[in-house]
């Protein structure tokens, strides 16, 4: 077991040192898991004396241990014995991991630091190396939750690990994703580029979409990862249906700033979300999702009295990356069993430009699939601009599946401003430029009064208007509401599919 603990012994530990000051493979498992807890390590003596030679501990920790209280699977390949490279034993090893885990039900973190394959004994690792992807995708679609952290290169079949799986931080410096390194690049095509502009962090958070949380160091990385994992919303003893509900605590910011932050009689003002979430949010703390990729949403997990929910705010027009962002973090909510919370404020002007409309239109519906067979309860709160736009379906509706729908006071309701209505049809009815403002004047007047919110309510379109200073109080009544209902997730799971 000695010698299983050294991993690449003294030669490959200073390498591995060097290398951006990483840690050790048994420190980061440390940081990670709670203190003073128990674990089970398995497999430890794996790898010894092999006819191919010694591969300690099988070049790959495997090990039970809590994370917030939460029993779970850690998978963290030893990058000092020949960079993390995966030998047939160490193949084998993860696939009994991930068993055990998919038996158990333990949500799996994957820590990532491999080169890949190793090619000599190629032959005996690609056919069985596709399982371990097979099982990520089976986990996934049993509800086992998986996320992972590139601690270092992901290459070739090791890039597939936290790309699949269902959240991952990356390391900026340190961690890259890619199939083939820049030395594979300059013999195929003649180009000369970095590892970071390949596959590092700033690539894969803010354009790929392959990671969601960008790290600027090890311990950053492990603390996001531990709040990923209390957000997963898993009991520490097992329990199928765990009880959400914790003390509350205030928002650090008065919820009275909400008034300020949304004039009642500015129906076009864009409400800033992350302020928003600040005013309403349990000691405004939002552990938000992909921040660097489709910033029009802003999504993320939160507690409302104590209450965990997802949040979709938007933050703009939903663009084909917001988009698909959304998509992907509402399968997290359906799969997790957590309630998601819908804050709309589009603006009057929703047509939103692409460089592709075809592409545009196809996100929109992935995103409205998602919400539409989210097998998890939402509220939606429009809080400024134009409800009932299809933009506005795109981010959950009454139509949509919503099981309460409010609005803000300065919100107005159709598919379009008063203004842009009253134009197209004034022109229609005056071909030739023949206008008469007098007409104009009275269209407008007219889709005014038929998109005031106060005209919507009094039809039942929505469910109430609230005031600014009320929106942490509903979306708290109507969180515990949802809570009465224990079975509120199918038992069809299906895989978590990224983008």
């Amino acid at each position: 077991l000695k010698r299983a603990k050294l991993g690449g012994g003294e030669k490959g530990i200073n390498v591995h040192v060097k290398r951006n000051k990483k840690k050790l493979i048994r420190d980061r498992i440390r940081l990670l898991l709670d203190e003073d807890q128990p674990t089970l390590e398995l497999s430890s003596l794996a790898g010894i004396e092999l006819e191919y030679g010694d591969v300690p501990g099988a070049g790959i920790v495997t090990m039970i241990g809590k994370v917030n209280g939460i029993w779970c699977m850690v998978i963290a390949n030893d990058a000092t014995i020949k960079g993390g490279t995966v030998f047939p034993i160490t193949l084998k090893k993860q696939l009994r991991a991930q068993e055990i885990a998919l038996q158990n039900r333990l949500p799996t973190i994957y820590l990532v630091d491999s080169g890949g394959g190793f090619l000599p004994l190629q032959a005996q690792i690609f056919n069985e190396g596709g399982r371990s992807f097979y099982n990520e995708a089976v986990m996934s679609a049993a509800g086992v939750p998986q996320a992972a952290i590139v601690c270092g290169s992901c290459t070739a079949g090791a890039a597939y690990i936290p790309a699949m799986a269902e959240e991952s931080v990356i390391l900026h410096k340190t961690g890259t994703i890619f199939l083939g390194g820049p030395p594979l690049v300059f013999a195929a095509t003649g180009q000369r580029i970095t590892s970071e502009d390949l596959g590092g962090a700033t690539l894969h958070c803010g354009v790929s979409g392959c990671t969601d949380h960008f790290a600027e160091t090890e311990e950053e990385a492990i603390t996001t990862m531990r709040d990923i994992v209390a957000t997963m919303n898993v009991d520490g003893e097992g329990t199928d249906l765990p009880d959400p509900t914790e003390p509350s605590e205030d928002p650090l910011y008065d919820i009275s700033l909400l008034e300020d932050l949304a004039p009642c009689k500015m129906s076009g003002y864009q409400l800033n979300a992350h302020h928003m979430l600040a005013c309403v949010l349990d000691g405004s703390r939002f552990h938000e999702f992909k921040k660097m990729f489709g910033s029009t949403l802003v999504t993320g997990f939160g507690k409302v009295d104590g209450n965990l929910a997802g949040f979709a705010v938007s933050n703009g027009k939903i663009t084909e990356s917001s988009a698909l962002k959304g998509s992907h973090f509402i399968q997290l909510c359906s799969q997790r069993n957590i309630p998601v919370v819908f804050l709309q404020n589009f603006g009057e002007d929703v047509t939103c430009q692409s460089s592709s409309e075809t592409e545009l239109i196809k996100a929109h519906c992935q995103l409205m699939q998602a919400i539409a067979c989210c097998t998890t309860p939402s509220i939606t709160i429009t809080t400024g601009g134009l409800s009932g736009s299809l933009e506005s379906h795109a981010l959950g509706s009454l139509a949509m599946g919503s099981r309460f729908h409010f609005t803000y006071p300065n919100v107005k309701i159709g598919g379009y401003s008063p203004s842009q209505i009253a134009e197209a049809i004034h022109t229609e009815q005056n071909p030739g430029n023949k206008q008469s403002e007098d007409s104009l004047s009275d269209l407008k007047e007219t889709f005014d009064l038929e998109t005031d919110v106060f005209y919507a309510a009094a039809r039942i379109r929505n469910d109430g208007v609230i005031m600014p200073t009320d929106t942490r109080a509903v979306i708290e009544k109507c969180l515990r509401i949802f809570k009465q209902n224990k079975k509120t997730t199918s038992e069809d799971f299906h895989a978590n599919l990224r983008m």
